[in-house]
């Protein structure tokens, strides 16, 4: 019950050709390989994107013309 013999997997193996065919998991895995393909170099164009980007200068700062908040007394008013 715990693990299937190899008898077990070649039945599978069997059933899985004659319901997918040979032709078909080939260019599965091939679709497959190159859907991996694809994530990696969509992974290191961003990389890239990004390093280019820290090149970039930062934003300019924003000047307000609003008057700059009271400060906060924070000391106790109990006197204590």
């Amino acid at each position: 019950m715990g693990s299937m013999s190899i008898v077990h997997w070649l039945i599978v193996l069997v059933v899985v050709l004659i319901l997918f065919g040979r032709g078909r998991i080939s260019e599965m895995m091939g679709d497959f390989g190159k859907g991996i393909s694809s994530f990696k170099k969509g992974l290191n164009e961003t990389d890239e994107t990004v390093s280019k980007s820290a090149r970039i200068e930062p934003p300019a700062q924003v000047v307000s013309d609003a008057p700059a908040p009271a400060p906060v007394d924070k000391t106790d008013s109990t006197g204590a």
